[in-house]
């Protein structure tokens, strides 16, 4: 049995209780590795790396920090099939979409914040026979950084690009469900040259690990996606410590149909947004909302759709949803099947577990589920199931779907269907979300803010957004 390990300042090691959790394939249902039960003893030995590392890694010349990245990068693609195959194992995806999406992003993301570091450039301000006054951004110090379980190494580095970039050391944690790739990331920064202590990864509980880097009073932020409820408490710990806070949280998206919409790309694209990585991404649109002039036909399609999407073992190329991340979470997607039933709901195509045959026979499955006749307030239209089950709803008006589209705490994203450019520009503007998609969905340009509004999260990321939370401006004036 493997034992996944720590990394802390630049070495790999075991956890200091020498405790470890099990770390189960969501596919078959069985353990196959193992993961340090850290605790607070760990996070500081990492905090301790951290801040010998800072001095030097903040004053290292732009160029230097861009070259080291980039080799991150390129010992990231350089094992392309190996975080391939371990995104899969570890989280249930299929392996054609860890291959499409998230190893080719987590590349991405290195190179592009070691190119924007090039280009990360402060303000001045000249008043006439007065003074000039400029900005300083400078790094914060050590920050903490902790990811999710649904798209593991795609957010991890997200997170940890941005922070280096900028000058900062980390102390991080990946989800403890889906640790595999953060473990492969510390192996590449090592060939890399990643001076010791910059980078340190921390593997264990959110209420052990995750906890002692919240409440670290040297670690002065964190980033943190994930959970509503997980991000309430974290800013319970953080805020009275005055920490700066990113946190990007839940979401309960919507998906506006209108009946001008182009609409066997319509359907198509709603489709994939609702069902992506077993509807495993915070951005999936799980209700949909469709003019009432072309719901009967945009449901039959849509049905028809769906009911032709194969589940099954994550390495077969020919799936298109593998399994459930955990047994856990699995229970929980079906509970909430079994409420929607008990709200009146009609189950329109799924609404059960799946057993498989051979390797995956003990794995996490669960049928892509379409539903309607569901009010749009019930608790299954306004609370994140977070899994392959989303809801049909007719509207009549455009005010009656924003209505709707806008009743949920979430503000997270959202996306708007129609050959209407006036009514594309009014939709968008009143709908309540940090991201509007208008005839496509998940089209994502790393240079542009991400993050939601109302119980979705605090703050942005991306782009410069996430270089300027990295960093503190301070404001110098001098007088002429």
């Amino acid at each position: 049995m493997e034992k996944i390990l720590n990394y802390i300042n630049g070495v790999l090691q075991e956890p200091s209780s020498k405790q470890y959790i099990d770390n189960y394939e969501p596919a078959t249902g069985k353990v196959y590795s193992l993961v340090p039960d850290s605790d607070g003893q760990d996070v500081q030995l990492a905090v301790d790396a951290a801040r010998g590392a800072f001095a030097e890694w903040s004053k290292t010349g732009l160029e230097e920090r861009m070259m080291v990245m980039m080799k991150i990068a390129d010992g990231i693609q350089s094992r392309f099939h190996e975080f391939v195959k371990a995104e899969s194992k570890d989280n249930g995806k299929t392996i054609h979409l860890a291959a499409a999406m998230d190893i080719p992003r987590a590349i991405s993301n290195f190179r592009f914040y070691a190119s924007a570091l090039q280009h990360f450039s402060s303000e001045s301000h000249q008043t006439p026979g007065t003074a000039i006054n400029y900005t300083l951004r400078q790094p914060v110090g050590i920050v903490g950084c902790i990811s999710p379980w649904n798209l593991p190494l795609y957010l991890f580095s997200w997170k940890i690009a941005p922070a280096l970039a900028t000058g900062n050391c980390v102390v991080a944690k990946p989800s403890e469900i889906t640790p595999y790739t953060a473990y492969l990331l510390s192996q590449v920064c090592i060939e890399a040259g990643l001076p010791k202590g910059v980078l340190n990864i921390v593997h264990g509980l959110g209420g052990k690990a995750g906890q002692a880097i919240i409440e670290h009073p040297e670690i002065k932020a964190i980033s943190f996606t994930g959970g509503t409820e997980t991000g309430k408490r974290i800013a319970a710990t953080a805020a009275p410590m005055f920490k700066k806070l990113s946190l990007e949280l839940g979401g309960k998206n919507p998906t506006l149909v209108f009946a001008d919409c182009d609409f066997e790309e319509t359907v198509a694209q709603t489709v994939r947004a609702s069902f992506t990585n077993q509807g495993e991404i915070c951005l999936c649109g799980s209700r949909v909302f469709v003019e009432r002039s072309i719901y009967e036909k945009f449901k039959a399609s849509f049905v028809a759709r769906v009911k032709a999407m194969k589940v099954g073992d994550p390495n077969d190329s020919t799936t298109n949803l593998g399994a459930i991340v955990s047994k856990q979470h699995h229970e929980k997607v079906l509970g909430y099947i079994e409420l929607a039933r008990q709200e009146g709901g009609t189950i329109l195509t799924g609404g059960n577990a799946l057993k498989m045959d051979g390797r995956c026979s003990d794995g996490y499955f669960i049928a892509p589920t379409v539903i309607e006749g569901l009010d749009y307030n019930c608790r299954t239209q306004q609370e994140e199931i977070f899994g392959p089950v989303a809801t049909l709803t007719p509207f009549d008006t455009e005010e009656e779907a924003l209505t709707m589209a806008n009743s949920v705490k979430y503000g997270l994203a959202s996306s708007i269907w129609t050959n209407d450019l006036k009514r594309a520009h009014r939709v968008a503007e009143k709908i309540e979300s940090g991201i509007v998609w208008i005839n496509c969905w998940l089209l994502r340009d790393l240079r542009t803010p991400f993050g939601g509004v109302k119980a979705s999260g605090v703050g942005r990321e991306g782009g410069f957004e996430a270089m300027k939370f990295f960093t503190e401006a301070k404001n110098i004036c001098i007088k002429s």
